[in-house]
């Protein structure tokens, strides 16, 4: 039995290669063999590799910038899927742990509104992309009722939901109501959706790699909020429409709204 026993539905999807070749439990150890196996490294060289926590009080992130080496507990889910996050979006993991250290080194900055956003999308983050803009307007407006129920068919066949962020994997285990990533937003050809998912992935590192670099994750407002529940195929509840009633799990937002298209 692999770990993708208690994985189950397609938000997986992007870590599924992985999960395929280890047990049915958070294995470090089977992780750290793993990253021999398909070796990582960072631009200084350093080689990624998984190791347990150290008390010597280095900073997290400094630690991965100069070492490679990557706190992570002793089979524990949050931190088992950290490492197949690593290994599944490493240009994004490298681009982030890169924008933590430059953050730091800013004047006055410990921690901060950067440094808050990155962990943020580091923990919760999902990229989204659509074939169709139109769709993508609908969730930054908060349009959950025209998203997910008028244009329900059209959600499956023209967006992908990628999650990136290993936090919200854990979450998954056990969805709640109010599951929320924070999201980024991605108009895409058609082509792009029909890639198999480790293609996709591939793909969706190099985006989100860019708009780390680029600062475009430098607010927690510049992530998109997005109730995973409504997904469609997430969970059963979302067949009925009047699921989407509950407007504590699908808030209107703060925003004014306009059609897509419309100036």
């Amino acid at each position: 039995m692999s770990a993708c026993s208690h994985c189950t539905g397609f938000l997986f999807d992007p870590l599924r290669v992985w999960l395929d070749r280890l047990p049915a439990r958070p294995d470090t150890a089977a992780v750290a063999e793993l990253a021999e196996r398909f070796p990582l490294y960072l631009d200084n060289g350093q080689r990624i590799r998984f190791v347990p926590p150290q008390a010597d009080g280095r900073i997290y992130e400094c630690r991965i910038h100069e070492s490679g080496e990557v706190e992570t507990r002793r089979d524990n889910w949050h931190d088992f899927f950290n490492a197949l996050v690593w290994l599944t979006f490493p240009q994004t993991k490298k681009a982030i742990s890169a924008a933590h250290v430059r953050a730091m080194q800013a004047p006055g900055e410990l921690r901060g509104k950067v440094r808050d956003a990155l962990t943020h999308f580091d923990e919760c983050g999902i990229a989204v992309l659509s074939s169709r803009p139109d769709l993508l307007e609908y969730l930054r407006g908060f349009r959950w009722k025209a998203l997910f129920i008028e244009h329900r068919d059209d959600v499956r066949r023209h967006m992908r939901f990628v999650v990136f962020g290993h936090a919200t994997y854990e979450q998954l285990l056990a969805p709640f109501r109010g599951l929320t990533a924070k999201a980024l937003l991605y108009p895409v050809e058609e082509a792009w959706l029909a890639q198999p998912a480790a293609d996709l992935s591939r793909a969706v590192d190099g985006l989100l790699a860019a708009d780390v670099e680029a600062g475009r994750v430098a607010r927690s407002a510049d992530l998109q909020p997005l109730p995973l529940l409504g997904i469609p195929g997430v969970v059963a509840d979302s067949e009925n429409p009047a699921y989407y009633d509950d407007t504590w799990q699908f808030r209107p937002g703060r925003r004014q709204w306009k059609p897509p298209g419309e100036a």
